[in-house]
């Protein structure tokens, strides 16, 4: 959801009303139990913050963004739309302080995978601090639910709490920059009607959900004038990375389309909070990511192509899903319709997503207990992707969450994938040899 879809006005008794935007509804069509659309984000501080300052402090930030203030409203079988409820504050507080004990975060990351907040209460997120004996500092873990609100709009509301923690406000950080035009790629990679690669399955786990693994990695160098980015950088591992790991699998070997989540949103205190992005699909054929390709030339190549779709104005899921969300039907029939569409189309969706957020645009300062030292966030990673790589810089390092769906993959295969990772995208810095 966004701020720019307008909310029904008050009525005498009612709070004021949104109906779910194009990704809400989508998403929450296709919501498993088994594996929830959680988006999980951590901020390792130096220091430890005070517990009423904090909850203040998420209070005041919350009340500055209204549309984070929602909850699922309540509806009839007969109901042609899901609708947001904005309510007035909290239904209950999002930041628990967790006991200190051993192995606190590594529950708490475990936690933030497998159990959504509900949507029924407002907001549907969810901040717990978590303090280890053995570990300086302390470490805030979110998890959001996908389905209302996506990374950067949570990070915007954590930027807010931490300037209102600190009493030191900042100037707002710019928009991202994005290409006004850009000329066509010499060659546009697979056609979209081409059935992608999948990523072949591993040692699936015992128990269903997600699996991750977060990594701290240098970012790569670039060449000076060099005419791709980090992310060009990261686009080509990822699909160098998918490619090693089905041939090593045995899998046919067939084209890759990943999915990118594009952001266009200012970052300032006006930010629409939401699920504000829109999904692009780059592609890389077969031939362009066998072993010995040429990966200067396939940097050149991806950048092109991510430089084209950016530019490109675009529906968040594609023009095709807007259509399924029309509100012609009630509600649970269009639920029904999308998930058996889902299931028909899942050997067409992409092979793999990455998310890179890049440089995090906020100190993310808490005052005495300091600025953030490290952050990740990590994508949901439902099948039929099962697989997905979230980025984020702190401090001039790159900090990786590898997600993964246990009915695909196991803890042993998501070890494999980071080394692979890793090593193909130290391959794209100029020193590589």
């Amino acid at each position: 959801m966004t701020a720019t879809h307008p909310a029904r006005p008050y009525a005498a008794g009612r709070l004021p009303r949104v109906p779910f935007p194009v990704v809400d509804e989508v998403d929450r069509h296709c919501a498993q139990d088994a594996e929830p659309s959680t988006i999980h984000i951590e901020v390792h501080l130096p220091g430890r913050v005070e517990e009423d300052r904090l909850r203040a402090a998420f209070a005041a930030s919350l009340a500055r963004f209204p549309r984070a203030l929602m909850r699922e409203r309540p509806r009839g079988p007969l109901a042609r739309r899901y609708e947001w409820e904005l309510t007035d504050g909290p239904d209950r507080d999002p930041v628990t302080f967790l006991p200190p004990a051993p192995g606190a975060l590594d529950r708490a990351r475990a936690a933030s995978l497998a159990v959504a907040p509900p949507l029924t209460l407002s907001p549907p997120l969810r901040v717990e601090v978590v303090e280890e004996p053995d570990r300086e500092g302390c470490v805030l873990v979110f998890t959001v639910h996908h389905t209302a609100l996506d990374g950067p709009a949570c990070l915007r509301l954590a930027a807010t709490a931490a300037e209102i923690y600190s009493g030191r406000a900042l100037p707002p950080p710019s928009a991202p920059a994005r290409p006004a035009a850009a000329p066509p790629p010499r060659h546009s990679g697979p056609s979209a009607l081409t059935r992608p690669a999948r990523v072949a399955a591993g040692t699936p786990g015992e128990v269903p959900g997600n699996g991750q693994l977060l990594a701290e990695l240098p970012v790569p160098r670039r060449e000076r004038g060099a005419p791709y980015t980090v992310n060009d950088q990261l686009m080509v591992a990822t699909a160098l990375t998918v490619a090693d790991w089905n041939r090593r699998q045995g899998a046919a070997e067939r084209p890759l389309r990943i999915t990118m989540p594009v952001d266009d949103r200012t970052r300032g205190p006006e930010m629409p909070i939401g699920n504000g992005t829109r999904l692009v699909e780059v592609g890389f054929d077969t031939a362009e990511v066998a072993p010995g390709s040429d990966i200067a030339g396939l940097l050149r190549l991806t950048a092109e192509r991510t430089r084209a779709l950016k530019a490109q104005p675009r529906p968040q899921l594609g023009r095709s899903t807007s259509l399924l969300t029309t509100p012609l039907l009630p509600v649970a029939v269009r639920a029904a319709y999308t998930r058996g569409l889902r299931v028909l189309a899942g050997p067409w969706t992409s092979t793999t997503l990455l998310s890179n957020v890049g440089r995090i645009p906020y100190p993310l300062d808490f005052g005495d207990a300091g600025s953030s030292q490290a952050l990740w966030i990590s994508a949901p990673a439902r099948m039929p992707r099962g697989l997905t790589f979230t980025t984020a810089s702190t401090n001039g390092r790159l900090h990786l969450a590898l997600r993964w769906s246990r009915t695909l993959l196991g803890d042993a295969d998501g070890e494999a994938l980071l080394g692979l990772f890793t090593r193909h995208l130290a391959a794209t810095s100029p020193e590589a040899p």
